[in-house]
């Protein structure tokens, strides 16, 4: 094994990032979830009302929000840790 692959299995900073990541897969996990129950409580909604709740409508934002946010962080396009190291994301992105 050369001096490089060493020092990079080594390398404290990338397995602390490991470790988040596997709580962020496990986040998305449980926030593709809650996205899929919003998704049909609010078809249900338009269906019996025939109207859109807004608060669920505005929840449904800022859940794909953090899932994207969420999603970035695990490959690798960000290093800003999503909910709840940083705020929630309010849907102003």
């Amino acid at each position: 094994m050369n001096t490089e692959t060493k020092t990079n299995l080594q390398s404290k900073s990338t397995w602390v990032r490991v470790l988040y990541m596997l709580l962020f897969v496990l986040a998305y996990s449980a926030a593709e979830f809650v996205l899929g129950i919003t998704v049909v409580i609010q078809v249900i909604i338009k269906l019996v009302t025939g109207e859109l709740n807004e608060r669920l409508k505005t929840f449904g934002n800022q859940i794909s929000l953090y899932i994207f946010d969420v999603l970035k962080f695990l490959t690798f396009n960000s290093e800003d840790k999503p909910f709840p190291f940083d705020e929630w994301p309010t849907g102003e992105k």
